[in-house]
């Protein structure tokens, strides 16, 4: 599914975090590792979000030679996401919502499950941690990505939250083939879903456990 060859990520020629070779399949599987260990930085390379050295490959798709293809495979959550106070989810989240080319429907049926449409027209200034991480949480789901991106999935949001983002990650790998990387420090309740490799991010790099 994922293949990455000689990845390399540096801040200010201080090296964060480096993989010559790794192959992830398929899957459902957990990035694990202590906070400040490189997850996110990790996760926001291979989402596109920040320029990397090296090759990264999606499902054949090469993110250098055919970003837009590759952009339309994957989907991140952001550990704390940040928003401009003015804006209102709505907006935000319906623009994602076109830009993936969702189908009709999805966007009013996840943020129902999450909650987010009881608060979306109010600007998002006025939201609290959890209410901004399941805006987050929910644009990560639209479209038809062939993976998904989840980093810290479970901070700051509620029991209720978390036992839907849960039923999420398991129907949407169950029955639309979507694959997840969840980035955590954290255990997860392993019995709630079918975990495939764990991965250590430690030491800046990672390997399988």
């Amino acid at each position: 599914m994922l293949k990455i060859r000689n990845f390399s990520k540096s801040f200010n020629n201080h090296k964060i975090i480096g993989v010559e070779k790794l192959d992830i399949p398929e899957g459902i599987h957990w990035i694990k590792g202590v906070n400040s260990s490189g997850k996110s930085t990790f996760f926001r390379s291979l989402a596109g979000i920040i320029p990397f050295d090296g090759e990264v490959e999606l499902a054949g798709t090469d993110i250098r030679k055919d970003p837009v293809a590759y952009r339309f495979l994957i989907n991140m959550s952001e550990a704390e996401p940040l928003y401009p106070d003015y804006l209102k989810a709505f907006d935000l989240i319906t623009f994602i919502a076109e830009a993936k080319k969702a189908e009709a429907g999805q966007l009013d049926q996840l943020a129902e499950a999450l909650g987010v449409s009881l608060y979306w027209k109010k600007p998002m200034g006025t939201y609290s941690s959890g209410m901004l991480k399941k805006v987050s949480l929910l644009t990560a789901f639209l479209g038809k990505p062939h993976l998904i991106l989840l980093d810290e999935p479970l901070i700051t949001i509620d029991e209720q939250s978390a036992g839907v983002v849960y039923e999420l990650i398991k129907d949407y790998h169950e029955n639309k083939a979507v694959n997840f990387l969840l980035s955590s420090h954290q255990d997860f309740r392993l019995e709630r879903l079918s975990l495939g490799h764990t991965y250590l991010v430690q030491n800046q790099t990672i390997a399988v456990i």
